[in-house]
Protein backbone atom coordinates (compact mmCIF):
# COMPACT_ATOMS: atom_id res chain seq x y z
CA UNK A 1 0.00 0.00 0.00
CA UNK A 2 1.59 3.70 -1.31
CA UNK A 3 2.38 5.19 2.08
CA UNK A 4 1.84 8.96 2.64
CA UNK A 5 4.08 11.87 4.45
CA UNK A 6 2.80 15.80 4.76
CA UNK A 7 6.14 18.46 5.18
CA UNK A 8 4.19 21.39 6.92
CA UNK A 9 6.02 24.58 8.45
CA UNK A 10 5.86 26.73 11.07
CA UNK A 11 5.90 29.50 8.69
CA UNK A 12 7.06 30.29 4.96
CA UNK A 13 10.43 29.84 3.54
CA UNK A 14 11.28 27.56 6.71
CA UNK A 15 13.03 24.97 3.96
CA UNK A 16 9.95 22.84 3.50
CA UNK A 17 10.31 22.55 -0.37
CA UNK A 18 13.98 22.15 0.53
CA UNK A 19 13.38 19.34 2.52
CA UNK A 20 11.13 17.72 -0.07
CA UNK A 21 13.48 17.68 -2.48
CA UNK A 22 16.05 16.33 -0.39
CA UNK A 23 13.91 13.59 1.04
CA UNK A 24 12.52 12.31 -2.27
CA UNK A 25 16.28 11.95 -3.15
CA UNK A 26 17.11 9.60 -0.48
CA UNK A 27 13.48 7.40 -0.47
CA UNK A 28 14.84 7.27 -4.33
CA UNK A 29 17.93 5.96 -3.94
CA UNK A 30 16.83 3.39 -1.46
CA UNK A 31 14.94 1.81 -4.59
CA UNK A 32 11.50 3.03 -3.64
CA UNK A 33 9.02 4.91 -6.35
CA UNK A 34 8.51 8.42 -4.89
CA UNK A 35 6.29 11.29 -5.68
CA UNK A 36 6.64 14.85 -4.67
CA UNK A 37 2.85 16.12 -4.25
CA UNK A 38 1.42 19.83 -2.81
CA UNK A 39 -1.98 20.41 -3.08
CA UNK A 40 -1.91 24.01 -3.15
CA UNK A 41 0.89 26.35 -3.94
CA UNK A 42 1.55 30.62 -4.29
CA UNK A 43 4.39 31.29 -6.30
CA UNK A 44 4.95 32.84 -10.32
CA UNK A 45 8.11 30.33 -10.48
CA UNK A 46 6.53 28.04 -12.86
CA UNK A 47 7.22 24.93 -14.74
CA UNK A 48 5.79 23.69 -17.79
CA UNK A 49 4.91 20.15 -17.41
CA UNK A 50 5.11 16.75 -19.76
CA UNK A 51 1.65 17.14 -19.99
CA UNK A 52 1.30 20.12 -20.94
CA UNK A 53 0.20 22.10 -18.09
CA UNK A 54 2.19 24.31 -15.46
CA UNK A 55 3.12 23.75 -11.84
CA UNK A 56 5.12 25.02 -9.09
CA UNK A 57 9.09 25.16 -9.95
CA UNK A 58 9.32 23.63 -5.94
CA UNK A 59 7.70 20.73 -7.50
CA UNK A 60 9.71 20.31 -10.72
CA UNK A 61 12.38 20.10 -8.62
CA UNK A 62 11.32 17.59 -6.53
CA UNK A 63 9.82 15.51 -8.96
CA UNK A 64 13.23 16.04 -10.48
CA UNK A 65 15.17 14.49 -7.08
CA UNK A 66 12.88 12.03 -7.61
CA UNK A 67 13.57 10.96 -11.23
CA UNK A 68 10.50 11.32 -12.75
CA UNK A 69 9.18 14.18 -15.09
CA UNK A 70 6.87 16.67 -13.57
CA UNK A 71 2.79 16.25 -14.21
CA UNK A 72 -0.09 18.91 -13.46
CA UNK A 73 -0.86 16.44 -10.28
CA UNK A 74 2.07 17.31 -8.36
CA UNK A 75 0.60 20.64 -7.96
CA UNK A 76 -3.06 20.61 -8.65
CA UNK A 77 -3.82 24.00 -7.53
CA UNK A 78 -1.27 27.19 -8.24
CA UNK A 79 -2.11 30.74 -7.27
CA UNK A 80 0.02 32.86 -9.20
CA UNK A 81 -0.47 36.49 -8.17
CA UNK A 82 -1.57 39.36 -9.94
CA UNK A 83 -1.64 41.84 -7.27
CA UNK A 84 -1.91 42.34 -3.89
CA UNK A 85 -5.13 40.89 -3.26
CA UNK A 86 -5.85 38.91 -6.23
CA UNK A 87 -4.35 35.91 -7.94
CA UNK A 88 -4.62 33.72 -11.20
CA UNK A 89 -6.20 30.25 -10.06
CA UNK A 90 -4.01 27.12 -12.16
CA UNK A 91 -6.34 24.23 -11.41
CA UNK A 92 -4.79 20.74 -12.66
CA UNK A 93 -2.57 22.94 -14.72
CA UNK A 94 -4.42 25.06 -16.39
CA UNK A 95 -6.12 28.59 -15.80
CA UNK A 96 -9.48 29.05 -14.54
CA UNK A 97 -9.88 32.20 -13.12
CA UNK A 98 -8.64 35.43 -11.20
CA UNK A 99 -10.14 35.96 -7.91
CA UNK A 100 -9.64 38.27 -4.93
CA UNK A 101 -8.08 36.37 -1.78
CA UNK A 102 -11.40 37.54 0.34
CA UNK A 103 -13.31 35.60 -2.72
CA UNK A 104 -10.77 32.28 -2.88
CA UNK A 105 -11.27 31.58 0.76
CA UNK A 106 -15.57 30.52 -1.08
CA UNK A 107 -13.19 29.14 -4.05
CA UNK A 108 -10.90 26.42 -1.35
CA UNK A 109 -14.06 23.69 -0.47
CA UNK A 110 -14.61 23.41 -4.31
CA UNK A 111 -10.94 22.50 -5.03
CA UNK A 112 -10.51 20.18 -2.89
CA UNK A 113 -12.16 17.32 -5.42
CA UNK A 114 -9.42 18.08 -7.79
CA UNK A 115 -6.96 17.58 -5.15
CA UNK A 116 -7.81 14.90 -4.13
CA UNK A 117 -8.33 13.60 -7.76
CA UNK A 118 -4.37 14.21 -8.42
CA UNK A 119 -3.44 13.23 -4.56
CA UNK A 120 -5.01 9.59 -5.88
CA UNK A 121 -3.43 9.16 -9.18
CA UNK A 122 -0.19 9.47 -7.54
CA UNK A 123 -0.93 7.13 -4.96
CA UNK A 124 -1.49 4.73 -7.90
CA UNK A 125 1.80 5.35 -9.24
CA UNK A 126 4.21 5.35 -6.13
CA UNK A 127 5.30 3.49 -2.94
CA UNK A 128 5.74 7.04 -0.97
CA UNK A 129 4.46 10.20 -1.97
CA UNK A 130 5.61 13.45 -0.18
CA UNK A 131 3.06 16.12 0.23
CA UNK A 132 4.12 19.58 1.05
CA UNK A 133 2.34 22.04 2.78
CA UNK A 134 1.85 25.52 2.33
CA UNK A 135 2.51 28.49 4.42
CA UNK A 136 2.21 28.17 8.26
CA UNK A 137 0.34 25.07 10.30
CA UNK A 138 -0.25 28.02 12.39
CA UNK A 139 -2.98 30.09 9.98
CA UNK A 140 -6.02 28.76 11.75
CA UNK A 141 -7.75 32.03 10.12
CA UNK A 142 -7.53 30.16 7.37
CA UNK A 143 -8.83 27.22 8.79
CA UNK A 144 -12.17 26.90 7.20
CA UNK A 145 -12.17 24.88 3.98
CA UNK A 146 -8.65 24.55 3.98
CA UNK A 147 -6.79 22.68 1.34
CA UNK A 148 -3.30 23.10 1.89
CA UNK A 149 -2.20 21.72 5.12
CA UNK A 150 -4.47 20.45 7.80
CA UNK A 151 -7.60 20.36 5.51
CA UNK A 152 -5.65 18.13 3.51
CA UNK A 153 -4.52 16.04 5.89
CA UNK A 154 -7.37 15.39 7.83
CA UNK A 155 -9.28 14.39 4.81
CA UNK A 156 -6.75 11.98 3.46
CA UNK A 157 -5.27 10.84 6.84
CA UNK A 158 -1.68 12.32 6.21
CA UNK A 159 0.61 12.08 9.46
CA UNK A 160 2.75 15.22 9.71
CA UNK A 161 6.00 16.23 10.76
CA UNK A 162 6.25 19.58 11.41
CA UNK A 163 9.58 22.23 10.11
CA UNK A 164 10.83 24.98 12.24
CA UNK A 165 13.48 27.37 11.15
CA UNK A 166 15.96 28.22 13.92
CA UNK A 167 17.84 30.76 11.55
CA UNK A 168 15.25 33.30 11.96
CA UNK A 169 14.59 33.12 15.50
CA UNK A 170 12.01 31.73 17.90
CA UNK A 171 12.01 28.40 16.87
CA UNK A 172 11.11 26.60 20.05
CA UNK A 173 8.11 29.43 20.66
CA UNK A 174 7.22 28.41 16.61
CA UNK A 175 6.94 25.08 17.51
CA UNK A 176 5.15 25.08 20.89
CA UNK A 177 3.11 27.37 19.54
CA UNK A 178 1.45 26.03 16.71
CA UNK A 179 0.20 23.07 18.96
CA UNK A 180 -0.99 25.50 21.40
CA UNK A 181 -3.50 27.28 18.66
CA UNK A 182 -4.40 24.27 16.55
CA UNK A 183 -7.64 22.40 17.34
CA UNK A 184 -6.81 19.21 19.15
CA UNK A 185 -7.95 16.99 16.17
CA UNK A 186 -5.37 19.08 13.86
CA UNK A 187 -2.88 18.99 16.24
CA UNK A 188 -3.28 15.04 17.05
CA UNK A 189 -2.50 14.52 12.92
CA UNK A 190 1.38 15.83 13.83
CA UNK A 191 3.87 13.18 14.14
CA UNK A 192 6.99 14.65 14.85
CA UNK A 193 9.16 18.05 14.39
CA UNK A 194 12.45 18.74 12.80
CA UNK A 195 14.33 21.91 13.53
CA UNK A 196 16.16 23.59 9.67
CA UNK A 197 19.20 25.59 9.29
CA UNK A 198 20.52 25.03 12.46
CA UNK A 199 24.35 27.09 12.71
CA UNK A 200 27.19 26.13 15.47
CA UNK A 201 27.48 23.19 18.09
CA UNK A 202 24.09 21.09 18.27
CA UNK A 203 24.95 19.63 21.06
CA UNK A 204 24.17 23.30 22.50
CA UNK A 205 20.39 22.71 21.44
CA UNK A 206 19.80 18.99 22.60
CA UNK A 207 18.05 21.18 25.62
CA UNK A 208 16.18 22.99 22.99
CA UNK A 209 14.94 19.70 21.12
CA UNK A 210 13.66 17.90 24.15
CA UNK A 211 11.93 20.95 25.83
CA UNK A 212 9.75 20.71 22.29
CA UNK A 213 9.19 17.12 22.75
CA UNK A 214 8.11 17.67 26.17
CA UNK A 215 5.75 20.56 25.51
CA UNK A 216 4.08 18.96 22.50
CA UNK A 217 4.19 15.23 22.37
CA UNK A 218 6.05 15.36 18.99
CA UNK A 219 8.94 12.97 18.40
CA UNK A 220 12.55 15.34 17.41
CA UNK A 221 13.27 13.45 14.09
CA UNK A 222 16.00 15.53 12.89
CA UNK A 223 18.36 18.80 13.86
CA UNK A 224 19.16 19.81 10.22
CA UNK A 225 22.98 22.20 9.86
CA UNK A 226 22.16 25.18 7.15
CA UNK A 227 22.98 23.87 3.53
CA UNK A 228 24.74 26.12 2.44
CA UNK A 229 24.63 24.78 -1.68
CA UNK A 230 20.78 25.07 -1.14
CA UNK A 231 21.70 28.51 -2.94
CA UNK A 232 22.55 26.58 -5.65
CA UNK A 233 18.99 24.90 -6.50
CA UNK A 234 15.97 27.05 -8.18
CA UNK A 235 14.59 29.20 -5.38
CA UNK A 236 10.73 28.68 -5.12
CA UNK A 237 9.73 32.04 -3.92
CA UNK A 238 11.22 35.68 -5.04
CA UNK A 239 11.81 35.96 -0.90
CA UNK A 240 14.96 33.30 -1.99
CA UNK A 241 15.87 35.29 -4.75
CA UNK A 242 19.42 36.31 -4.33
CA UNK A 243 22.63 37.94 -6.51
CA UNK A 244 25.85 36.30 -6.78
CA UNK A 245 28.48 37.54 -4.30
CA UNK A 246 31.14 38.91 -6.67
CA UNK A 247 33.62 36.25 -7.43
CA UNK A 248 37.28 37.27 -7.25
CA UNK A 249 37.84 36.22 -11.12
CA UNK A 250 34.05 38.16 -12.06
CA UNK A 251 34.88 40.33 -15.20
CA UNK A 252 30.96 41.02 -16.16
CA UNK A 253 27.98 42.53 -14.41
CA UNK A 254 24.81 41.89 -15.38
CA UNK A 255 22.40 43.80 -13.91
CA UNK A 256 18.07 42.73 -13.81
CA UNK A 257 15.41 45.19 -12.55
CA UNK A 258 13.77 43.12 -9.89
CA UNK A 259 10.37 43.80 -10.72
CA UNK A 260 6.93 43.36 -8.03
CA UNK A 261 5.61 40.44 -10.43
CA UNK A 262 9.19 38.87 -11.49
CA UNK A 263 7.92 35.90 -12.68
CA UNK A 264 10.12 32.16 -13.78
CA UNK A 265 13.53 33.65 -11.99
CA UNK A 266 14.93 30.75 -11.92
CA UNK A 267 16.12 31.79 -15.61
CA UNK A 268 19.30 34.04 -13.35
CA UNK A 269 20.00 30.85 -11.48
CA UNK A 270 22.46 29.59 -14.35
CA UNK A 271 24.23 33.24 -14.16
CA UNK A 272 24.71 33.21 -10.26
CA UNK A 273 26.84 30.06 -11.18
CA UNK A 274 29.44 31.03 -13.44
CA UNK A 275 32.43 32.81 -11.78
CA UNK A 276 33.02 35.23 -14.35
CA UNK A 277 29.52 36.83 -13.97
CA UNK A 278 28.19 38.93 -11.41
CA UNK A 279 24.63 39.08 -11.11
CA UNK A 280 23.31 42.84 -9.55
CA UNK A 281 19.30 42.50 -8.32
CA UNK A 282 18.87 46.08 -8.96
CA UNK A 283 15.84 47.43 -6.27
CA UNK A 284 13.41 50.23 -6.43
CA UNK A 285 15.20 52.81 -5.34
CA UNK A 286 18.50 51.93 -6.48
CA UNK A 287 20.38 52.53 -10.23
CA UNK A 288 21.02 50.14 -12.76
CA UNK A 289 25.01 49.71 -12.47
CA UNK A 290 26.81 51.78 -14.89
CA UNK A 291 29.25 49.52 -15.97
CA UNK A 292 26.97 46.53 -16.74
CA UNK A 293 27.54 44.58 -19.64
CA UNK A 294 23.41 43.40 -20.11
CA UNK A 295 20.66 44.83 -18.55
CA UNK A 296 18.17 41.48 -18.45
CA UNK A 297 14.81 41.84 -17.93
CA UNK A 298 12.97 38.70 -16.36
CA UNK A 299 9.75 37.63 -17.13
CA UNK A 300 6.87 38.78 -15.39
CA UNK A 301 3.08 37.61 -13.87
CA UNK A 302 2.26 41.15 -14.84
CA UNK A 303 3.77 42.78 -17.90
CA UNK A 304 1.90 45.72 -18.06
CA UNK A 305 2.16 46.79 -14.05
CA UNK A 306 6.12 45.82 -13.68
CA UNK A 307 6.32 47.96 -16.68
CA UNK A 308 4.85 50.76 -15.11
CA UNK A 309 6.89 49.79 -11.88
CA UNK A 310 10.06 49.92 -14.18
CA UNK A 311 9.34 53.58 -14.99
CA UNK A 312 8.61 54.53 -11.65
CA UNK A 313 11.55 53.40 -10.75
CA UNK A 314 13.47 55.47 -13.34
CA UNK A 315 15.38 52.34 -14.37
CA UNK A 316 13.96 53.20 -18.22
CA UNK A 317 15.89 56.23 -18.01
CA UNK A 318 19.20 54.12 -17.26
CA UNK A 319 18.54 51.56 -19.79
CA UNK A 320 18.44 54.10 -22.20
CA UNK A 321 21.94 55.92 -21.39
CA UNK A 322 23.25 51.58 -20.71
CA UNK A 323 22.48 51.82 -24.56
CA UNK A 324 24.16 54.90 -25.33
CA UNK A 325 27.25 53.22 -23.65
CA UNK A 326 27.27 50.28 -26.00
CA UNK A 327 25.43 48.22 -23.41
CA UNK A 328 23.14 45.22 -24.01
CA UNK A 329 19.68 44.57 -23.47
CA UNK A 330 17.64 41.19 -22.97
CA UNK A 331 14.28 40.82 -22.45
CA UNK A 332 12.48 37.30 -21.44
CA UNK A 333 8.93 36.51 -21.87
CA UNK A 334 6.68 39.73 -20.07
CA UNK A 335 10.60 41.02 -20.22
CA UNK A 336 10.21 41.18 -24.28
CA UNK A 337 7.20 42.63 -24.17
CA UNK A 338 8.29 45.42 -22.78
CA UNK A 339 11.23 46.06 -25.35
CA UNK A 340 8.40 46.84 -27.48
CA UNK A 341 6.57 49.71 -29.23
CA UNK A 342 3.24 48.87 -27.44
CA UNK A 343 1.58 46.28 -25.38
CA UNK A 344 -2.32 45.97 -25.60
CA UNK A 345 -4.60 43.95 -22.86
CA UNK A 346 -8.12 44.32 -25.53
CA UNK A 347 -9.26 40.97 -23.09
CA UNK A 348 -8.42 42.49 -19.73
CA UNK A 349 -6.14 39.47 -18.77
CA UNK A 350 -3.87 41.42 -16.35
CA UNK A 351 -6.39 44.02 -15.25
CA UNK A 352 -8.04 46.64 -16.83
CA UNK A 353 -8.24 46.28 -20.89
CA UNK A 354 -6.15 49.17 -21.67
CA UNK A 355 -3.03 49.87 -24.46
CA UNK A 356 -0.02 51.25 -23.14
CA UNK A 357 3.34 52.47 -24.80
CA UNK A 358 6.35 50.25 -24.13
CA UNK A 359 9.72 51.12 -23.91
CA UNK A 360 10.29 51.01 -27.68
CA UNK A 361 13.66 49.46 -27.82
CA UNK A 362 12.48 46.96 -30.31
CA UNK A 363 9.95 47.89 -32.93
CA UNK A 364 6.98 45.38 -32.31
CA UNK A 365 3.98 44.99 -30.90
CA UNK A 366 2.70 42.78 -28.27
CA UNK A 367 -1.04 41.96 -28.10
CA UNK A 368 -2.23 40.14 -25.06
CA UNK A 369 -4.38 37.26 -25.66
CA UNK A 370 -6.67 34.53 -23.58
CA UNK A 371 -4.49 31.41 -24.97
CA UNK A 372 -1.15 30.59 -22.96
CA UNK A 373 1.22 28.56 -24.52
CA UNK A 374 3.15 25.60 -22.73
CA UNK A 375 5.30 23.28 -24.12
CA UNK A 376 8.65 22.21 -24.10
CA UNK A 377 11.23 23.39 -27.37
CA UNK A 378 14.42 23.06 -28.95
CA UNK A 379 15.62 24.47 -31.92
CA UNK A 380 19.25 26.42 -32.60
CA UNK A 381 20.05 30.25 -32.32
CA UNK A 382 20.31 32.20 -35.31
CA UNK A 383 23.31 34.01 -34.61
CA UNK A 384 25.95 31.01 -34.11
CA UNK A 385 23.39 27.73 -35.39
CA UNK A 386 23.92 26.50 -31.62
CA UNK A 387 21.01 24.04 -30.20
CA UNK A 388 19.41 25.08 -27.22
CA UNK A 389 16.26 23.29 -25.43
CA UNK A 390 14.03 25.48 -23.23
CA UNK A 391 10.39 25.93 -22.80
CA UNK A 392 7.40 28.72 -23.42
CA UNK A 393 5.15 30.07 -20.49
CA UNK A 394 3.22 32.83 -21.94
CA UNK A 395 -0.05 34.98 -22.82
CA UNK A 396 0.46 37.24 -26.00
CA UNK A 397 1.77 37.37 -29.29
CA UNK A 398 4.29 39.57 -30.10
CA UNK A 399 4.94 40.74 -34.09
CA UNK A 400 6.72 43.59 -36.04
CA UNK A 401 9.38 44.53 -38.20
CA UNK A 402 12.44 43.57 -35.77
CA UNK A 403 10.40 40.01 -35.71
CA UNK A 404 12.10 39.51 -39.05
CA UNK A 405 15.94 39.37 -37.25
CA UNK A 406 14.89 36.54 -34.84
CA UNK A 407 16.69 35.30 -32.06
CA UNK A 408 15.93 31.34 -32.40
CA UNK A 409 14.86 28.79 -35.26
CA UNK A 410 12.48 26.31 -33.15
CA UNK A 411 12.54 22.94 -33.99
CA UNK A 412 8.89 22.94 -35.03
CA UNK A 413 9.48 25.39 -37.79
CA UNK A 414 8.35 28.43 -35.60
CA UNK A 415 10.92 31.49 -35.06
CA UNK A 416 11.25 33.24 -31.64
CA UNK A 417 12.34 36.39 -30.54
CA UNK A 418 13.53 39.97 -32.34
CA UNK A 419 17.03 41.91 -32.45
CA UNK A 420 17.15 45.20 -33.22
CA UNK A 421 19.05 46.65 -35.84
CA UNK A 422 21.84 47.47 -34.37
CA UNK A 423 22.10 43.92 -32.64
CA UNK A 424 22.43 45.64 -28.74
CA UNK A 425 18.22 44.47 -28.07
CA UNK A 426 16.77 41.61 -28.14
CA UNK A 427 14.22 39.71 -26.88
CA UNK A 428 12.76 36.30 -26.55
CA UNK A 429 10.01 34.19 -25.09
CA UNK A 430 11.86 31.05 -24.13
CA UNK A 431 12.88 30.64 -20.55
CA UNK A 432 15.81 28.30 -19.85
CA UNK A 433 17.79 29.90 -22.04
CA UNK A 434 20.80 30.27 -19.94
CA UNK A 435 20.87 26.68 -18.40
CA UNK A 436 21.92 25.39 -22.02
CA UNK A 437 25.75 25.52 -21.50
CA UNK A 438 26.37 25.86 -25.52
CA UNK A 439 23.95 28.90 -25.40
CA UNK A 440 25.73 30.45 -22.19
CA UNK A 441 28.90 30.03 -23.16
CA UNK A 442 28.20 31.92 -26.30
CA UNK A 443 26.21 34.56 -24.39
CA UNK A 444 29.18 35.12 -22.04
CA UNK A 445 31.58 35.11 -25.00
CA UNK A 446 29.49 37.79 -26.58
CA UNK A 447 29.62 39.95 -23.42
CA UNK A 448 33.61 39.13 -23.29
CA UNK A 449 33.69 36.48 -20.59
CA UNK A 450 34.20 33.04 -20.50
CA UNK A 451 32.23 29.93 -18.91
CA UNK A 452 33.61 28.07 -16.77
CA UNK A 453 32.49 25.38 -18.77
CA UNK A 454 30.86 23.29 -16.03
CA UNK A 455 27.67 21.68 -17.14
CA UNK A 456 24.95 23.54 -15.13
CA UNK A 457 22.59 20.85 -14.85
CA UNK A 458 24.61 17.94 -13.91
CA UNK A 459 25.52 20.32 -10.94
CA UNK A 460 22.31 20.81 -9.71
CA UNK A 461 22.26 16.94 -9.37
CA UNK A 462 25.19 16.83 -7.41
CA UNK A 463 23.42 19.41 -5.01
CA UNK A 464 20.49 16.72 -4.68
CA UNK A 465 23.01 14.03 -4.12
CA UNK A 466 24.53 16.28 -1.48
CA UNK A 467 21.62 17.30 0.10
CA UNK A 468 20.21 13.75 0.27
CA UNK A 469 23.40 12.68 1.47
CA UNK A 470 23.29 15.88 4.33
CA UNK A 471 19.20 14.76 5.18
CA UNK A 472 20.44 10.84 6.01
CA UNK A 473 23.34 12.18 8.38
CA UNK A 474 21.13 14.49 10.45
CA UNK A 475 17.24 13.55 10.03
CA UNK A 476 16.01 10.16 11.02
CA UNK A 477 14.70 8.95 7.68
CA UNK A 478 14.01 5.62 8.79
CA UNK A 479 11.23 6.89 11.51
CA UNK A 480 9.87 8.90 8.64
CA UNK A 481 9.43 5.98 6.69
CA UNK A 482 7.75 4.29 9.24
CA UNK A 483 5.43 7.43 10.13
CA UNK A 484 4.54 7.85 6.84
CA UNK A 485 0.69 5.85 6.19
Amino acid sequence: MTRALMIQGTGSDVGKSLLVAGLARVFTRRGLRVRPFKPQNMSNNAAVTADGGEIGRAQALQARAAGVAPSVHMNPVLLKPQSEVGSQVVVQGRRVATVKARDYQDWKPRLMAAVQESFSRLRGEADLVLVEGAGSASEVNLRRGDIANMGFARATGTPVVLVGDIDRGGVIASLVGTKAVLDPDDAAMIAGFIVNRFRGDPSLFADGMALVAARTGWAPLGLVPHFADAARLPAEDVLGLAGSAPAAGARVRVAVPVLPRIANFDDLDPLRAEPGIEVVLVRPGAPIPGDAALVLLPGSKTTIDDLDALRAAGWDIDIRAHLRRGGRVLGLCGGYQMLGRTLADPHGIEGAPRTVPGLGLLDVETVMTPDKRLEAVTGTSRADGLPFQGYEMHLGATAGPDTERPLLDLADGRVDGAVSADGLVCGTYLHGLFADDRQRAAWLARLGTASDGASYEAGIERVLDDLARHLERHVDCDRLLDLAR
